[in-house]
């Protein structure tokens, strides 16, 4: 199994009284794409600010590539880049003179590749960053933590003002660069989970600044199904429980529900048993988030029953 190379463990961060992250474990091995999704207000971005040691925990631990960056030597820090919500670029600098910057701060900067990038991200290169547009300052930047050329990229919001062309041409760089580097770990927070869908293979959901859900995506599509029951006569008989439901609504012999398995074969004797016709059907990434946040809001379901 590859080691962990970034890794908290009772991560907790409050602000004012209110909690942000609340006693978070988070495992994500070498070369993984892992995608973290939540509400607005989930913590996900005070988590990765905390793992950036750009605010300090007020209990628990955060390391990337074994180590709290708090403390973290140079040679450490240059090989993880972060692209914030907010990135704060020197506006007076041209993005060609901001390259040549970020040359000198890291010791795999490959020009070439931020060349390629800039040519791929359609960016003005003498122009001061200032007067470009959000999306642009954000491909600036994007293009900043790619060049480097880190073990370890951790981006938040990544898509944020970028029109769909400019997100597709981030998703297939983000692609490009993992299958260059598979070695490489990459960790980026979304709320636009189809675009996340398309790169990640682990995925994290956070709700009220605690771990929902975290596993492989193909794991979780697999686990959790929509599933619908339909019963002779005009009800389902007395004392009918249907286990792993997340949500479960009767409609006069029908039941629809969401469930939670871990293996299709729980089901297969509903049918023999009750008389019923069973169909299953499959949940993409945004429909399990969907469910399992209004589930845990709604007090149906604890987070330490759901985590896996």
């Amino acid at each position: 199994m590859e080691p962990a190379i970034i890794e908290t463990r009772g991560l907790t961060k409050s602000f004012d009284g209110i909690s942000a992250v609340d006693d978070l474990d988070l495992t994500i091995r070498g070369g993984c794409a892992y995608g973290l999704i939540g509400r607005n207000g989930a913590g996900k971005t005070t988590t990765l600010r905390l793992l950036m040691a750009l605010l300090r925990p007020d209990s628990g631990s955060a390391r990337v590539l074994g180590v709290n960056l708090w403390t973290a030597p140079a040679s450490i820090r240059e090989r993880v880049t972060y692209v914030s919500q907010d990135q704060n670029l020197y506006a007076w600098m041209t993005s060609r003179e901001l390259q040549h910057y970020a040359s000198h701060l890291y010791s795999r900067w490959d020009a070439r590749y931020a060349d390629h990038l800039a040519r791929q991200f359609s960016l003005p290169l003498d122009v001061p960053v200032g007067v470009l547009s959000g999306g642009e300052k954000r491909k600036a930047a994007i293009l900043i933590a790619l060049a480097a050329r880190p073990d370890v990229i951790v981006l938040d919001e990544p898509a944020a003002g970028l029109d769909p062309v400019a997100r597709r041409e981030l998703i297939d760089a983000l692609v490009e660069v993992l299958t260059d580097r598979p070695d490489s770990t990459l960790l980026f927070s979304s709320h636009i989970i189809s675009d996340l869908e398309r790169i990640v293979d682990h995925v994290g959901m956070m709700d009220r600044g605690r771990m929902l859900l975290s596993g492989e995506v193909d794991e979780l599509k697999t686990r959790m199904r929509r599933l619908q029951l339909i019963f002779e006569g005009d009800h389902p008989p007395p004392g009918f429980r249907l286990p792993g439901a997340i949500r479960l609504e009767i409609d006069g012999p029908v039941v629809s529900a969401i469930v939670r398995a871990e293996d299709e074969s729980e089901f297969a004797g509903l049918e023999d048993r009750y008389g019923a016709r069973l169909h299953m059907f499959p949940l993409g990434l945004e429909e399990i988030f969907i469910e399992m946040a209004s589930a845990t809001r709604d007090g149906r379901v604890q987070e330490e029953e759901v985590v896996s």
